[in-house]
C-alpha cells in the first residue's frame, strides 16, 4: 500500500513554502481560520508543522490549488486512511468550504467527502473490510474525525443546505455522505 511518510510530507510543505512564500501571510484574520495557529500540530504524529501555512494558502488565489493538493496529501495517509492530523484540520476545512468566494471550494468539498468516507467505522466482523481498512482500534483518527464532524455539524449542514452554491459543487451522493458524517 502506498503511504506518504512524514519526511515526504515535510518536504512537500517545504517545496510549497519555497514556491509560495506569501501564502502563510494571506487571510491572517479570516474567521474560518481562527485558532489554526494555536492548534497543537507539532504534537500530532507525522504532522508537518506547516499545516497552518497550507490552510492560509487556500485563501490565496495563486497558491490555493497547490495548497489544496499538498494539504490533501498531508491529511491522507494513503488511499484508504486519513492521517492523524485530519481530525484537527476538519473544523478549518468545514468553515473554509462554507466560504462562497473561495476559488478552491470545490476541492475542499471533495476533501471533506474523502474525510467523511475514511472516518466511517469498520465492521470488525467483516474480514474484507478489516483487511482493507484495518480495525478501528488501530485507527483512532476515524473516531476523532467523527467527533469533529459532529462538533461542526451545524456549519456543515449550513453548507449543505445553502441553495446558492454553484451547480455541481455538491453532488447528491456527496451531500448524502456529508449528512451521514454529521449525523
Amino acid at each position: 500500500m502506498c503511504v506518504v511518510d512524514a519526511v515526504a510530507k515535510e518536504a512537500a510543505v517545504a517545496r510549497f513554502l519555497r514556491e509560495y512564500p506569501q501564502a502563510g501571510h494571506v487571510g491572517r484574520d479570516h474567521p474560518a481560520l481562527v485558532g489554526c495557529a494555536d492548534a497543537a500540530w507539532s504534537r500530532i504524529p507525522g504532522c508537518p508543522a506547516g499545516i497552518p501555512v497550507l490552510l492560509h494558502g487556500l485563501l490565496d488565489q495563486a497558491a490555493g490549488p497547490e495548497a489544496l493538493r499538498v494539504l490533501g496529501n498531508v491529511l491522507v495517509d494513503g488511499v484508504l486512511h486519513a492521517s492523524a492530523a485530519m481530525p484537527t484540520a476538519l473544523p478549518f476545512l468545514i468553515r473554509l468550504a462554507a466560504a462562497p468566494a473561495l476559488a478552491v471550494r470545490p476541492g475542499l468539498v471533495d476533501l471533506l467527502v474523502i474525510a467523511a468516507e475514511l472516518s466511517q467505522p469498520v465492521d470488525a466482523d467483516n474480514e474484507r473490510q478489516v483487511l482493507l481498512l484495518g480495525n478501528d482500534c488501530d485507527h483512532p483518527e476515524r473516531e476523532r474525525c467523527r467527533v469533529a464532524f459532529a462538533a461542526h455539524a451545524a456549519e456543515l449542514r449550513a453548507l449543505l443546505e445553502d441553495e446558492s452554491p454553484p451547480d455541481g459543487l455538491i453532488s447528491a451522493d456527496d451531500r448524502e455522505c456529508l449528512l451521514k458524517a454529521c449525523a
